[in-house]
């Protein structure tokens, strides 16, 4: 691993929100072709991390490169990067297959096919006409995460991705997971399910009182 080329750069990044230190001193490189876990209490400040990688929060201190563009200097928001951290802003009354079709239109790179295509890796083709209202809370997330590989990103940023999915949904997550990490995609996500993070990571870390810690992969 120490001979890929980095995706993600963290250099003594350190959060401070409301007069309350959230992280200090988070170093953490992400190879391209890798998976990595971060797990942790929650309020930790593993969703906050991955918003400053992503350019949507700013450090209170410290460096975020993401292919070897600085964030907040070179760009507001990394290239290439696909994302689930907050709920994504889909309409409730169209279809699941409508509001994909809406986000492929605004970035103009997708077409139908794709947008098929990830329907189906997430396990929704059979719902893709329903009304997104009309989904449970697993179904919501598995269209979010539809939307975050829409694009075929290069750096995948997933926060709890398969929290509320059944199993069968997440096994067929985790395939596509590795597929993408084999064809070189960098993916970072949060997790506290420990089986998860030992089938699918590469590396895995901790973030618990205010640091990010190397734990090792069973």
């Amino acid at each position: 691993m120490n001979n890929q080329q980095s995706a993600v750069e963290l250099n003594a990044i350190g959060k401070v929100f409301r007069s309350h230190t959230i992280f200090e001193d988070i170093d953490l490189t992400i190879p391209q072709g890798s998976i990595t876990g971060i797990s942790g209490p929650n309020g930790a400040g593993k969703s906050m991390l991955l918003r400053i990688i992503c350019g949507l929060v700013q450090p209170t201190n410290g460096q975020v490169s993401v292919f070897g563009q600085r964030i907040g200097r070179d760009a507001d928001f990394p290239a290439r990067t696909g994302a689930l951290i907050d709920a994504p802003g889909f309409v409730p009354n169209w279809s699941a297959e409508k509001n994909l079709r809406m986000l492929a239109e605004i970035n103009g790179k997708v077409n139908a096919a794709t947008v098929a295509e990830a329907l189906s890796i997430v396990g929704l083709a059979e719902n893709s006409h329903q009304p997104v209202r009309t989904f449970s809370v697993g179904m919501q997330k598995r269209l979010g995460i539809a939307q975050a590989i829409l694009d075929k990103p290069d750096l995948l940023l997933l926060d709890e991705p398969t929290d509320s999915i059944d199993q069968d949904g997440w096994r067929g997550i985790y395939e596509y997971l590795i597929e993408l990490k084999d064809k070189g995609t960098a993916i970072l996500l949060t997790s506290n399910k420990l089986d998860e993070i030992n089938i699918l990571c590469d590396q895995a870390y901790l973030l618990k009182d205010k640091k990010l810690t190397p734990v090792p992969i069973q």
